[in-house]
């Protein structure tokens, strides 16, 4: 069992903030001019007023059901279970407990079905450009025997949201979120990441469980 939490490093949720500096404003007095009778003269004031507005960076990331504005600490889980199945040569295997058979001794294919194994992922960023890494929190591990969690594959349904590739350990390689407006500063992409087995090698029996941290940031 894999679990993938999508935990950015900083905060995953900040609302932008608009605060409006106080005007600045200077005063001004205007008369009749001396050569002009005082009704018939004409007056201008003008008067200069300076505003600030400060719009704060926000970056949203999630993996898994959680939506859009919610924050979430909930961890989605995804689940690989490998069925052997014994050779059908010289004789087929029949279905059924204690049941004898020919084998040739060869080794059993193992057939992967995945559960849980596609996940809705948002990026939500004001900031400028968007980064995705991922990094092996805990091995893939039975007692001890391992799987390198690099035999865990990830596809995205969206070229410009892409997934990272998984390290055996620490963090890997960086990749880069699309922004959709403003010269890449702002960004709003959703996709759907297909994980996946890549069933390299035969491995002793046993369940494996461990835990990847996908990681956004911005500059």
């Amino acid at each position: 069992m894999m679990h993938a939490s999508a935990a950015a490093r900083l905060p995953l949720l900040c609302l932008a903030c608009i605060p409006l500096s106080a005007a600045h404003a200077a005063s001004s007095t205007a008369g009749p001019s001396a050569a002009v009778p005082s009704a018939a003269a004409p007056l201008t004031a003008s008067v200069t007023l300076d505003f600030a507005i400060a719009i704060d960076k926000f970056l949203f990331f999630r993996i898994g059901d959680s939506a859009w504005p919610t924050l979430s600490s909930a961890v989605s889980s995804v689940g690989f279970v490998l069925t052997p199945s014994i050779p059908a040569v010289p004789t087929t295997p029949a279905a059924g407990n204690n049941t004898a058979v020919a084998w040739s001794g060869g080794a059993p294919a193992f057939t992967v079905a995945s559960s849980g194994n596609v996940l809705p992922v948002e990026v939500r960023s004001n900031a400028g450009q968007v980064t995705l890494r991922a990094t092996a929190t805990t091995a893939l591990a039975s007692g001890a025997n391992t799987i390198p969690l690099s035999e865990i594959l990830v596809a995205s349904s969206d070229s410009n949201l892409p997934a990272p590739t998984i390290p055996n350990t620490g963090t890997g390689t960086a990749v880069n979120v699309v922004g959709t407006a403003f010269t890449n500063l702002v960004t709003v992409r959703t996709a759907n990441w297909t994980f996946s087995y890549a069933n390299l090698a035969s491995r002793t029996a046993g369940t494996y469980t461990g835990q990847v941290t996908f990681t956004a940031s911005s500059p």
